[in-house]
């Protein structure tokens, strides 16, 4: 805009006529508003002088706009009504105080004029602010707040801080001010401490003895703005100045003198102050805690408030400072069990409801100053005292059962409470102890009842208390058996299915979810079961019938209505025949509906699955229809839901469903198949088998999947991501297809063999890949019967025989197609098939010697009493061949233990003689395979294996000792086996070993305890609180592991303590997933894991690669192995136990900027520029970890990180894509 605009637009603002002023000003704010808008250094002063003389207008509309122009609309008047303009909207206020904040153009205006304008505008206000008029002074207030929040810049900030601070502390202290002007000075001061207050360290002393002062003054409001002003300034105290102000309200709370209202005042900063600095509160405990229980105890029967100030710091110290609490832990939960039930006002022998006449007679004869329940507020202190348990619930794991024995019925019994708040926060409380501790309420469903009955029924109930039990009762229906609610079911069913039509569409949704936990509870057992459930199946179905067929409600309860509909029709639909004609098409009608359609799609599923096999035929053509149409759809999780409802209906009602449809499904399945979706894919083949198996489904059918299924299978059998479920699939997709009409399998079988050559667009097959085609070849021989079967081994015997001496693809899958075909089916018959596989052994790749291992080893499963002897034989006599055939063996030994076949006794014996003579081989690889036997054949003989382990532990050789902890390990899978009762009482032997002189042996323990905590926690739980300190210290950098090779010019330090201390940091990773009740955070974090995440030992590599590239070494001192698992360590933490996290936040920080500040040298190589970048990523993950934890706002250290990482665009880049993933 033209300088002489602006000129003129001024003059008119400074006008006569109020008119005239009031459209020039809007004009200017018109202007303000426009980006390219740009102001004269002559103009601004003259501007910023008209705005502030505005305010004073005595016209309203055209101060209201003088805001708007320069700060916000805000207006205050002690006069008449007035009229002030916003936007399009004439807004008539009353003559009391009002605010209007409309953010307009202050932060335009703050960031296009130069600073020594914002601070005379500052100057100004803080003038108007503390010596103006009355009805100025909040527009003042609110402006200063607006300016303080827009500062551009932080050196324009400083500046302004520096200018209105002594003001704003002259206000808070000087004689004579009002309590208005403390209580505005307090609020600006507060806002300017939250953003500003790292930035204001030189003031901070000055501050703090302007603001302590003000917690014992007689004004309330002074006080409780005080209490934020404190709050806000303590973030960014020092240590010493707050240990000053917690010394100086310790001493003022230990006055007996002390007014209460006083004493409250100064509990409610201490609460604060925890709030704000988390747990650099922690050193401070000691001396507050005990005063705060001795008030508790000890305070005037009438003193509520000051019980439950001190409860909410109590429970602030809980969650903030769990290290430093937990000497008081202990006194909190007797204390909070005692103010859970307090209420001075209404004794045992009373009751809260009572139909007595005479004694409502004598009560309207009461006085009417008499204390009633409107003036009782003791329900603050219960409340209080709900939320201080449910603090202890999550802080402190390793009190949870004490906290079930003793905390359970007194938080049940609070559901006589007579207020509500109350009966919200037991609700709370009871939820969290039911999530931490399923199946914790099953001797209590009898006391429950009534108050959840209660709560649901009583007309008083609001909204929030019926959704918290709504929430509970579901919590608890779906984590005990349903036995123990049967006696209850009517008192519980009718609440609930009440509250289903409840007009407030969150307690309907959450009704319809307890609902469906309703129909699990009330028919557990299709086939039958005791409990008579018939009276609750037309209630239940008419209360969601109502909900499912109203169209005008909430997506929320339109989703809930369908999933419950879907469940009640298939468990009891045998009840509901006349019913199903009107519910199905209502159904049907969702799935056309784009919102719903994927719940109706889930819903039909649970339908289709039903034992009871209902009737569908009126819907059923319909729905395949649409769902046929779906797979196209782009919606992952509708095309998934889609597969998987198909499947159930063409299992249970494929008599009813056309071959032609059979035939469009086909075709479209085709598009599916894929490794850019494996579990996508795995759904659609066992799809593409259903159709094949059905016996109704016609020829055609076997041609569409032949033409489009088929050549999506090959392509996806050559990847190199295929496994698990998929590869399930697959192969049992070419089992079915073979069968299928007019299939050949000589065709299947050379196109499968086909896939394995190599070709010019995809190049060399992935070894994985034929692994996978080996499989499915062998299931394909199997399908077809002996004599296809005979004719392939034998064509795979004759590519080994006249292709031995090459490294070609060809001979690789021959002898993996024989291993499978072997594992599944006795070679026997084919002679001397043995020796042709072991010749392989001669071969000079690597790849065809481990692929002749494994076909041995599957050969040999297929007939023990035949090949077993001639592995063991081998290994005897052959040494050179030994590693390659001790592989075979663990093939057969793992095959067995999978397979839960057993070995005759003299196997036995001759396998573990055998396997403990190479115990003390000098091979690692050795020593590793035979410990893998060991640990199989233990699970077939465990009585047999676990007592000669244990009396190997003792071995001097540390080989052996280390070989039979690491049989332990190979012993501990996920499913139950017989061996888990046998090694139940030994298995501590074992583990103590990590406390052995040998590092092998140690890090072979360590290895053992993380796959027991990963697969059976339960058989370690007990042993943790021995076993953590031994397990922490293998975290620590042990200086006799530390060794250094001269390499001639220069040296390199190696530690050989490298390895235990990387596992080490891994079992405590899986612990924290498995036992995490069992460990104490607190105590690992430091030192532990604060060594680990500063780790400053160099990757370690081969000396040759040393020599060769020496003089990269230097450039990177961060350990990748060490710091990788420490930095999912704390990621975890940070999700898992905050609280612990926030006590050491500040030392956490210098590592992790020091990883991501790490740079490799120019000249470094690309390993090394590689891994750097990697941990880089990681420890960002680990900061994105802890900058979600609340309260992490506390450390201005990392408060800083945060701001360095904001300002790096590379780093920032990397941050932004991990918080993202």
């Amino acid at each position: 805009m033209a300088n002489l605009t602006l000129t003129g637009i001024l003059e008119k603002m400074t006008g006569k006529d109020k008119d005239y002023r009031y459209m020039a000003t809007s004009d200017l704010l018109n202007e303000l508003n426009k980006e390219a808008f740009k102001l004269d250094a002559d103009l601004e002063p003259k501007l910023s002088n008209i705005i502030i003389q505005q305010l004073d207008d005595a016209a309203g509309d055209v101060s209201g706009l003088a805001v708007k122009c320069g700060f916000f609309v805000a207006f205050n008047s002690d006069c008449s009504n007035t009229e002030v303009s916003i936007g399009s909207y004439m807004v008539v206020f009353s003559c009391k105080k009002f605010f209007v904040y409309l953010d307009f153009s202050l932060a335009p205006l703050v960031k296009r004029i130069h600073e020594q304008q914002i601070l005379d505008m500052t100057t100004k206000l803080c003038d108007k602010l503390l010596n103006g008029k009355e009805q100025h002074r909040d527009i003042a207030s609110i402006a200063l707040k607006t300016i303080v929040a827009e500062v551009p810049t932080a050196p324009i900030a400083q500046s302004v801080l520096v200018s209105i601070s002594p003001k704003l502390i002259r206000g808070i202290t000087a004689q004579g001010m009002s309590t208005e002007i403390k209580c505005e000075s307090l609020d600006i001061l507060c806002d300017v401490l939250h953003k500003y207050g790292n930035l204001m360290a030189s003031d901070h002393e000055v501050l703090l003895h302007a603001l302590l002062p003000q917690l014992n003054t007689n004004q309330a409001s002074v006080r409780k703005k005080a209490v934020s002003c404190i709050a806000s300034l303590a973030s960014s105290l020092s240590d010493d100045l707050l240990a000053k102000a917690t010394v100086e309200v310790v001493r003022i709370l230990k006055n007996k003198a002390t007014k209460s209202d006083i004493t409250r005042t100064n509990i409610q900063m201490i609460g604060a102050v925890s709030r704000s600095v988390g747990y650099r509160f922690g050193p401070h405990l000691g001396d507050t805690v005990p005063i705060l229980i001795n008030y508790c105890n000890n305070a005037s029967e009438n003193d509520e408030e000051l019980r439950e100030y001190s409860l909410q710091a109590l429970e602030s110290f809980l969650l903030r400072c769990p290290r430093d609490i937990s000497s008081f832990c202990d006194q909190i939960l007797y204390l909070t069990l005692e103010f859970l039930s307090y209420d001075p006002n209404f004794t045992d022998n009373m009751e809260e409801d009572t139909d007595d006449e005479s004694y409502a007679e004598e009560e309207d004869e009461e006085s009417a100053n008499e204390y009633t329940d409107d003036e009782d507020i003791s329900w603050k202190v219960r409340r209080a005292a709900a939320k201080c348990l449910a603090a202890l619930i999550v802080s402190r794991p390793e009190m949870l059962s004490r906290l079930y024995e003793e905390a359970c019925p007194k938080m049940i019994d609070r559901f006589k409470e007579r207020e509500e708040n109350v009966k919200v926060g037991a609700f709370s409380v009871l939820k969290e102890l039911v999530m931490v501790l399923p199946d914790c309420l099953a001797d209590h469903i009898g006391s429950l009842t009534p108050g959840i009955e209660k709560a649901l029924c009583d007309k008083s109930s609001t909204s929030n208390l019926k959704i918290e039990a709504l929430v509970f009762t579901r919590l608890v229906l779906a984590s005990h058996a349903p036995s123990v609610f049967h006696p209850h079911i009517k008192a519980i069913s009718a609440p609930v299915i009440s509250a289903v039509g409840e007009r407030y569409y969150k307690v309907t949704a959450e009704a319809l979810r307890v609902c469906g936990e309703l129909v699990r509870v009330v028919r557990p057992n299709i086939e039958g079961y005791d409990f008579d459930f018939k009276p609750y199946v037309h209630p239940i179905y008419s209360a969601i019938m109502s909900r499912l067929t109203n169209q005008d409600q909430d997506q929320e309860v339109k989703e809930c209505a369908i999933s419950c509909m879907g469940l009640v029709v298939s468990t009891f639909g045998d009840l509901l025949v006349g019913e199903l004609p009107a519910c199905l098409p209502v159904l049907v009608d969702r799935m056309g509906n784009e919102i719903t359609r994927l719940t109706a799609v889930k819903a039909f599923s649970v339908i289709a699955a039903s034992s009871l096999h209902l009737d569908l035929s009126c819907i059923l053509e319909h729905v395949i229809s649409e769902l046929t149409a779906f797979l196209r759809k782009a919606n992952r999780a509708l095309r998934q839901a889609t597969l998987g409802t198909l499947n159930t209906l063409i299992v249970g009602y494929g008599d009813k469903i056309g071959s032609a449809a059979y035939e469009v499904i086909v075709a479209e399945l085709s598009t599916l198949i894929s490794d850019s979706d494996l579990h996508m894919a795995a759904l659609a083949l066992e799809l593409c088998c259903t159709l094949m198996a059905d016996r109704r489904s016609g020829p055609n059918v076997g041609l569409t999947v032949r033409n489009r299924v088929l050549p999506q299978a090959l392509a996806l059998v050559r990847s190199s991501l295929l496994q698990g479920h998929a590869l399930l699939a697959l192969q049992n997709f070419f089992g079915a297809l073979v069968y299928s009409a007019n299939t050949s399998f000589d065709v299947l079988l050379d196109s499968l063999l086909a896939t394995a050559k190599s070709s010019g667009l995809s190049g060399a097959i992935a070894k994985q890949a034929l692994f996978s085609i080996a499989q499915c070849v062998a299931v394909l021989c199997l399908a077809v019967g002996d004599k296809k079967c005979s004719s392939t081994v034998n064509m795979l015997t004759d590519i080994l025989k006249a292709d031995g001496s090459t490294n070609s693809a060809k001979q690789h899958l021959s002898l993996l197609c024989l291993g499978e075909i072997g594992r599944r089916k006795d070679l026997s018959s084919h002679d001397h098939i043995e020796n042709i596989v072991i010749e392989s052994f001669q071969s000079p790749f690597e790849e065809i010697k481990s692929a002749a291992s494994y076909a041995l080893g599957n050969i040999a499963v297929g007939n023990l009493p035949k090949y077993l002897p001639f592995i063991l034989d081998k290994i005897d006599n052959q040494q050179k061949k030994q590693y390659l055939l001790l592989h075979s063996l663990k093939e057969v030994i793992v095959r067995q233990s999978v397979d839960k076949a057993e070995f005759d006794d003299s196997s036995v014996e001759k396998i573990t003689n055998l396997l403990f003579n190479h115990c003390e081989s000098e091979e690692e690889g050795v020593r590793n395979v035979v410990a893998e036997c060991l640990g199989k054949i233990a699970l077939i003989e465990p009585g047999k294996l676990v007592p000669a382990l244990k009396e190997r532990i003792s071995n001097p050789a540390a080989f052996t000792r280390a070989t039979v902890v690491i049989a332990v390990k190979y012993s501990i899978v996920e499913r139950q086996e017989k061996i888990d009762e046998v090694l139940y009482p030994e298995i501590s032997s074992f583990l103590m070993l990590i406390k052995d002189h040998d590092r092998h042996v140690r890090r072979a323990a360590v290895l053992a305890l993380s796959t027991a905590a990963h697969n059976k926690p339960n058989l370690i739980k007990a042993l943790l609180p021995e076993l953590l300190p031994l397990l922490y210290d293998q975290t620590v950098i042990k200086k006799e592991l530390i060794r250094t090779v001269d390499l001639g010019p220069f040296k390199h330090t190696v530690d050989d303590g490298l390895e235990l201390r990387k596992a080490a940091f891994e079992c405590v990773d899986t612990l924290l997933d498995s036992c995490l009740d069992q460990v104490n955070p607190s105590s690992f974090i430091v030192p532990y894991l604060l060594s680990g995440l500063d780790e400053s030992h160099r990757v370690k590599f081969e000396p040759a690669f040393i020599a060769s590239q020496s003089q990269n070494f230097s450039s990177l001192p961060d350990h990748y192995d060490v710091k990788m698992p420490c930095h999912l360590i704390l990621s975890k933490l940070a999700d898992k136990c905050p609280s612990a996290v926030l006590a050491v936040l500040d030392s956490l920080v210098d590592p992790l900027q020091k990883t991501i500040n790490f740079r490799p040298k120019q000249d470094a190589v690309k390993q090394e520029v590689d891994r750097n970048e990697d941990m880089i990523r990681s420890a960002l993950r680990s900061i994105a970890s802890l900058n979600r934890i609340s309260g992490g706002d506390c450390s201005h250290k990392f408060k800083n990180l945060m701001n360095e990482i904001t300002k790096s665009q590379a780093l920032w880049e990397k941050y932004s894509s991990i918080r993202n993933e």
